[in-house]
Formats: C-alpha cells, sequence, structure tokens
C-alpha cells in the first residue's frame, strides 16, 4: 500500500505545489510507491494553476506542475493521508487546528526532514521576485530528498 502524502501552504499556488513536485521526483529515484498531493489551508486560488514565477522555476528543474489545479484542504484530507506536512509554522497552526478529532495522519513541518532546520518554515515567496522562488525550490528539494530516504529507509 503506497504512502500518502499532502503538502499544504497558504494559497497552494506558490510552496506546496513545488513541494509536490519535488517530493515525487524524490520519490521516484527512491523507488518509493506513494500518492502525492498539495493544498492551501486558503481559499483564495482554488482552481487556479500554480503561479508562473512557481511554474517558471519547476520547468528549469526538468519538472511540469502547469496542470496542478490550487484546492483548499479538506476534513477527508486528514483520514486519506498518513502525512500532511506544513511549510510553514502558521499553516501548521492551522492545521492542527481544523484536523477532525479522529484524524489518522501525522501532521507535520516539511522542514523539520532537513537537518538543522526543525522548527523553520520555507518563505512565501509570493510578493518576491524570481531569487525567492529559487530559494523555495532550495528549501522543498532538500526536504523532499531527505523525506523520501526516511520513508526508503523505514520501509
Amino acid at each position: 500500500m503506497p504512502t500518502s502524502l499532502l503538502f499544504v501552504c497558504l494559497g497552494n499556488i506558490c510552496r506546496s505545489p513545488l513541494a509536490e513536485a519535488a517530493f515525487r521526483e524524490a520519490a521516484e529515484r527512491a523507488g518509493l510507491e506513494v500518492e502525492v498531493d498539495s493544498a492551501g489551508t486558503g481559499e483564495w486560488h482554488v482552481g487556479h494553476a500554480p503561479d508562473p514565477r512557481a511554474q517558471q522555476v519547476a520547468a528549469r528543474h526538468g519538472l511540469d506542475i502547469s496542470h496542478y489545479r490550487a484546492r483548499r484542504v479538506s476534513p477527508a484530507d486528514f483520514r486519506q493521508f498518513d502525512h500532511i506536512l506544513a511549510l510553514d509554522p502558521e499553516n501548521l497552526r492551522d492545521l492542527i487546528a481544523i484536523a477532525p478529532n479522529d484524524t489518522s495522519a501525522a501532521i507535520g513541518l516539511l522542514m523539520d526532514h532537513v537537518p538543522g532546520r526543525a522548527g523553520q518554515g520555507v518563505r512565501d515567496p509570493y510578493y518576491g521576485g524570481e531569487a525567492d522562488f529559487d530559494t523555495v525550490w532550495e528549501d522543498v528539494r532538500a526536504a523532499a530528498y531527505a523525506l523520501a530516504a526516511k520513508l526508503a529507509e523505514d520501509r
């Protein structure tokens, strides 16, 4: 049975789609069978494609996220996914607040999987420039590969 992971940021158009794409790549390289998705705690961008700058940084790394569509976290996600990973402490707090009492998901912070980065978030690049999106990519890729290695070790 594949491990299922949900990556969550605020709007699901910048950080979490990049985290989803990075983890898909890392899991494939690690030979993991996974189900992966991303979502946002907010609903401003539901149905929209990822931010063009996120699409550009993904494309520079050989990944196409243009078909992804933003969605909001739902109560069903807390039963469907094994792991729900927030991109920053604020979204982690929001996830914990909305999690049903009977959740089976392990809810945590993505960057906790990167040595020396526990408790840290991935900075929201929405109001920034290309360099900010490159930094997001570096962060989520490091976390994705660390997480995939841990899951491969644990299987």
